[in-house]
């Protein structure tokens, strides 16, 4: 089989679609070493380091009619059987079947969460609408009754295949820098920092701790204005996020709304305590294995819990670990791999 996936998300420098394309692309091509992947764009792109010869990169610089003419042309020139989009769209004619991944519904849900979202929210229902995909995948259960529910779509059409921890993130030797809450996300409006940041004034007398912020500044971000204890790192490489996230007393996440939730399963992963909110989404993923806020008193008070109770922080770190064991990028590959069989069969 040779399966052309969009590589769009990789023109970003980080973020959770970033994360997709690299890990399901790669595990998908040293999962199934006698297929071939090639990532596609018509945005400038790299390929996922490291990547095994069978998994390679087609760009196809310029703006052009990319959806309607320049996908075509490259599938054609690939001569790939499926085409999988991995970021709500796919081509809108072309005879090869295509597999369109939905991540969540927040393009829909607020405006405000997205200030370039248009074209998504125009043209994805459409593609829905038209057949354009013969299955649609998203990450979670949550996210799958929201598809089913907004779009109409029969249930049998919607796939939720869940995400994965990359093997990177694991539990490293704690530093010995001051204690701190870390949040690792892209900051935007959805994740909630304003209350974040109002939940750790409010714990601080208790805690001691700082509060580091790690991530991409999107535009429709608010910035913060500085304080004390509160650092910005800015984008922080892949190499020093398991370091980072491990030292943390706790990871806060306390976003509003998430198709699945990376950050805190990649936090589980690397031994952290989670504090995060009540989302259905991440709550599917923590199950239970995190404390959950609504508020940001609720939030205040869990991590004044965290930072004075070693006995708590111990006890989220094992069962966080446990719990990210349920997943891997060797199953989301297997699983995705087998509906693009299904799409090319029917």
């Amino acid at each position: 089989m040779i399966a052309a996936l969009d590589a769009t998300p990789l023109s970003l420098t980080s973020g959770g679609l970033h994360r997709y394309v690299t890990e399901l692309s790669l595990a998908l091509a040293h999962g199934f070493p006698q297929d071939q992947f090639v990532l596609m764009s018509n945005q400038a792109f790299s390929c996922p380091a490291a990547a095994p010869r069978n998994l390679t990169a087609l760009a196809t610089p310029g703006p052009g009619r990319w959806w309607l003419n320049g996908v075509r042309s490259a599938i054609r020139d690939s001569n790939a059987s499926v085409f999988h989009g991995t970021n709500f769209e796919v081509p809108w004619v072309g005879r090869t079947p295509s597999l369109l991944t939905i991540h969540d519904l927040s393009p829909w849900r607020d405006a405000a969460w997205h200030h370039a979202a248009d074209r998504v929210r125009r043209r994805t229902p459409w593609l829905v609408r038209l057949g354009r995909a013969r299955l649609i995948v998203t990450v979670s259960e949550a996210i799958r009754r929201e598809i089913i529910s907004r779009f109409g779509v029969a249930p049998e059409k919607v796939r939720a295949v869940p995400l994965a921890a990359a093997a990177m993130f694991r539990p490293v030797e704690r530093s010995l820098a001051p204690p701190y809450f870390l949040c690792v996300a892209t900051l935007e409006p959805r994740k909630n920092i304003p209350a974040l940041v109002q939940a750790w004034r409010a714990s601080r007398a208790t805690s001691g701790a700082e509060l580091w912020l790690a991530g991409r500044m999107r535009e429709d971000f608010v910035p913060l204005p500085p304080e004390p204890g509160l650092r910005l790192l800015g984008e922080v490489s892949d190499e020093s996020l398991p370091g980072l996230i491990s030292s943390a007393l706790a990871f806060v996440y306390p976003t509003l709304y998430e198709g699945f939730g990376l950050p805190v399963l990649e936090a589980m992963q690397c031994g952290c305590p989670v504090i995060t909110s009540r989302d259905p989404a991440v709550m599917e993923i923590s199950s239970g294995t995190a404390i959950h806020s609504s508020t940001v008193g609720e939030m205040a008070g869990a991590m004044s819990a965290i930072a004075v109770q070693p006995e708590l922080r111990a006890r989220l770190s094992d069962a966080g670990r446990k719990r990210a064991t349920a997943f891997s990028w060797s199953r989301t590959a297997t699983e995705t791999r087998a509906i693009y069989a299904e799409i090319a069969r029917v």
